[in-house]
């Protein structure tokens, strides 16, 4: 595969790949990166369309935003063209609204794959939507005019874009929860504190941290780093004494794998 290859450009996404990294980028600019349906689907494609030999993903938005949420042409009564509106799919059974939104979620869930690292490198704002694409990755590089902000609740809704257990995970319950009813801005020194954000860079530097991330996560073997990740995700649902036995099966399993023992 050449340098730079471009698997996908569509519905404001674009996909461009470079040996072992891949870039995902949100490319609507004069909208702030609004989402729509069509763009999760585009999203929901890139994750598909990953070559093996992919091991880090890095989610970035062009222009002076990462994403500014869902695009409130969702809440008219004519939605997006092509598109069932809000509006209808509320009108809709239980069944089919509930498959609509799980729909949507698939663009927000790949992110966290095994076997690859993602690296959301988020400038100025990220709200709603865009929030929760950002902590769907499993690491966030943001610049120093970074505003997240979860505005579900203003809008009489509830953060349903996979957001709601990463959020929780990384700030605690109560800090969620307050972030979440109030939909007040989260800054850079926040995040950072909060856990929110692996580090803080100055606008014109968050693509080359973002590189130079993505060059030390790929410095390692990536099975060793696979598993570490695995391991890691695991501890959240798994007790102390559980945890120690997944320890030592993964620890197993690479040891077998350095040695060439074959079962």
């Amino acid at each position: 595969m050449t340098s730079l290859d471009s698997l996908l450009d569509k519905d404001g996404v674009r996909l461009t790949v470079d040996d072992a990294v891949a870039t995902v980028t949100l490319t609507n600019p004069a909208k702030r990166n609004a989402q729509s349906p069509a763009l999760w689907r585009a999203l929901t494609e890139a994750g598909r369309a990953l070559p093996g030999s992919v091991r880090v993903v890095v989610l970035r938005g062009e222009g002076k935003s990462f994403s500014a949420g869902l695009d409130r042409q969702a809440f008219t009564p004519e939605g997006f063209d092509g598109e069932p509106s809000f509006l209808d799919m509320a009108r809709g059974s239980e069944a089919e609204l509930d498959a609509t939104i799980a729909e949507y979620q698939e663009a927000f869930t790949w992110w966290r794959r095994n076997d690859i690292v993602s690296i959301a490198a988020v400038q100025g704002h990220a709200i709603g939507a865009g929030f929760q694409l950002a902590l769907a990755c499993d690491l966030r590089i943001v610049a120093e005019d970074v505003q997240f902000a979860m505005r579900e609740t203003s809008l009489g809704l509830v953060p349903d874009l996979t957001g709601t257990h990463p959020l929780v995970h990384l700030v605690g319950y109560a800090r969620a929860l307050e972030i979440c009813a109030t939909g007040r801005f989260v800054h850079a020194e926040e995040a950072e504190r909060a856990g929110l954000a692996n580090l803080v860079v100055p606008a014109g530097e968050l693509d080359a941290a973002a590189r130079d991330l993505a060059g030390a996560l790929l410095a390692a073997p990536r099975d060793a780093v696979v598993e570490t990740k695995a391991l890691l995700r695991g501890a959240v649902s798994r007790g102390y004494e559980e945890q120690r036995v997944a320890e030592r099966a993964a620890q197993g399993r690479r040891l077998r794998d350095l040695a060439g023992v074959t079962d």
